[in-house]
């Protein structure tokens, strides 16, 4: 990029773009990418896009960095290709994306680097909005932006109506981070506190907008699922353990990731919400003396 005019343009654009050469190191990078990745441009130019960057995960949080990298696809046949991805945003969590890929190429029409488009297809902005009107009513947990226990204990006592009078099925998973406190001990309870952030913007990302999430109290939280069976119920649940697990921040140079263990049940006629909840710890701490890092479910 050495046209200032086309670079002030590309700079305009709401969309995140950056350019690689074929080594896949970084020589562009607009606004918009520092926006939806939280990384300045000097943070990023001259690396490669995978080292402990933007690290795209598919759905099933599979790292494609490694495999199935769309910027590599298109160096190696010189083909546009498109994918929703999660790329890994500078505060640890994850941000879903679509992105697009084109071969870049010189006047001989060899291939000399690709050029990457990605827009945001995050809820958390919607979500955020939802959850500054619950903060009103003290709905929202300050620190994480999930909801609070007292919301979790609302949306429970509203659920378990819905299940008793009209039949509707939902589900509750309760989840505990891993050796949180050895996590406080080795980096600090400020580090501490952004791993909490992490793991609930994480959740929240990869929820529908009629879930919800709510921290139960210190590093434990409970996702709520309404309209599902126990086989969706099974595999959002992995999929939060796998989201978790390959989310991690950037500490002074070393990546700090953590892990959760997870309970799940779906509720029964007749449940409260003490029963129901205590059916999903039972389930969760199931999962922590089976090694932890999985899930249980009932």
């Amino acid at each position: 990029m050495d046209n200032p005019s086309h670079e002030k343009l590309l700079d305009s654009l709401f969309d995140g773009i950056y350019y690689v050469d074929r080594d896949r190191r970084i020589t562009f990078w607009n606004k918009a990418a520092e926006r939806i990745t939280g990384y300045a441009k000097e943070e990023v130019l001259g690396s490669c896009c995978a080292d402990n960057l933007l690290r795209h995960v598919d759905a099933s949080g599979r790292e494609l960095c490694f495999t199935g990298c769309p910027l590599s696809a298109t160096i190696a046949d010189g083909d546009a290709h498109e994918a929703h991805v999660y790329l890994h945003h500078k505060q640890g969590h994850r941000v879903p994306v679509s992105v697009r890929v084109s071969p870049v190429r010189d006047e001989s029409g060899k291939i000399v680097g690709a050029v990457e488009i990605f827009t945001d297809n995050s809820s958390f902005h919607q979500i955020i909005k939802e959850m500054e009107q619950l903060k009103h009513d003290a709905y929202m947990d300050e620190l994480t932006g999930a909801g609070n226990r007292r919301y979790g204990e609302m949306t429970l006592s509203t659920r378990i109506h819905e299940l008793n009078a009209f039949g509707k099925p939902f589900g509750l998973i309760f989840f505990d981070i891993d050796h949180f406190k050895h996590c406080n001990d080795t980096y600090g309870h400020a580090v501490g506190d952004e791993v909490l952030v992490m793991v609930a913007k994480t959740v929240m990302n990869i929820l529908r907008r009629m879930d919800s999430i709510a921290r139960w109290g210190g590093e434990e939280f409970i996702v709520i699922l309404p309209n599902i069976d126990l086989r969706t119920l099974q595999a959002v649940s992995e999929r939060i353990r796998v989201f978790i697990e390959t989310s991690f921040l950037v500490i002074r140079g070393i990546n700090v990731n953590v892990t959760a263990s997870l309970g799940a049940t779906m509720a029964r006629p007749g449940d409260t919400v003490e029963s129901v909840v205590r059916r999903a710890d039972t389930l969760m701490y199931a999962s922590k003396t089976s090694g932890r890092n999985r899930v249980t479910t009932d």
